[in-house]
């Protein structure tokens, strides 16, 4: 018997096949987890809204060819739209491991339920605490940020289990929730960056590595850097942060511009909300 799904996953842009999506039906942002809940905290949250301009992405993911799986919205897991968190999936495997907060922990048992079902080869990374929206792949390169959500311990284990990648521990301030808020690679050549916030011998690497597109300080709050590349250079990208879209469209990138902006008062956008399964 052929198995209906399975992962594979070299870099951030190459064509996305499959991809895991979780509808933010119990969303809130009552627990208050970042500094972007924080600052929205007093502003309300519509659900049907989020809900709405979720279903309005699935859609648009649907009408260019990538096939979205749905995990099952649970009630205790108001942050479980951020699908990225859960896992990663590296090569053939998905790599599933222990959330930071307290809010969040029991959402991979979801994830690891329906990976099980459906025959997926996984990995189990308990007692590593290292979360999906740190880990960005880019070929033999893998970058992980180290960060209040991803401790240094799980970075080492990743850098033993895979020796044949190049494995870069990158510090960055606790000013931001997980390394693609401040930065994410959408090419062999091209990268998103906030400066001035990780390490800055590695921001010097990844400026002698990569074109780095810079985002300014206020669409870094409105998650500039967290688009979902879809391969062929198309990119899912918010319509409020204009300076980031006029530089992808001046580099050749087709802008999808989708708004999800009551999805982002809770701390993540389009790569926040997509784990890739399949891509290639």
């Amino acid at each position: 018997m052929t198995n209906k799904y399975k992962a594979g996953c070299k870099t951030e842009y190459d064509t996305l096949r499959k991809v895991i999506l979780c509808e933010p039906t119990y969303m809130n942002i009552d627990s208050e987890i970042n500094e972007t809940q924080r600052r929205y905290s007093d502003k309300g949250f519509n659900v049907k809204l989020a809900i709405d301009q979720h279903r309005s992405f699935v859609n648009k993911l649907n009408e260019q060819g990538v096939e979205v799986i749905l995990l099952s919205a649970k009630q205790l897991f108001p942050e479980q739209v951020f699908t990225r968190d859960i896992g990663f999936t590296l090569g053939q495997t998905v790599y599933v491991a222990e959330m930071a907060t307290d809010v969040r922990r029991g959402e991979d048992e979801v994830l690891k339920q329906w990976l099980a079902e459906q025959h997926v080869q996984f990995q189990n990374l308990q007692h590593y605490r290292i979360e999906g929206g740190d880990v960005i792949i880019d070929g033999s390169t893998i970058y992980i940020g180290q960060s209040d959500r991803t401790e240094h311990k799980a970075i080492k284990y990743i850098q033993d289990l895979l020796p044949h990648y190049e494995v870069i521990s990158v510090p960055f301030t606790d000013t931001y929730l997980h390394l693609d808020c401040v930065f994410n690679v959408l090419s062999p050549t091209e990268a998103l960056l906030y400066p001035g916030e990780i390490d800055e011998e590695i921001e010097k690497h990844l400026y002698s590595r990569y074109n780095i597109i810079e985002v300014t300080k206020e669409e870094q709050f409105t998650l500039g850097t967290n688009v979902l590349s879809i391969g062929d250079k198309k990119v899912f990208s918010q319509p409020i942060n204009k300076n980031v879209n006029k530089h992808l469209r001046d580099c050749g990138y087709d802008v999808i511009e989708v708004d999800i902006s009551e999805i982002i008062k809770s701390g993540g956008a389009f790569r926040c909300c997509t784990m890739p399964l399949l891509r290639g």
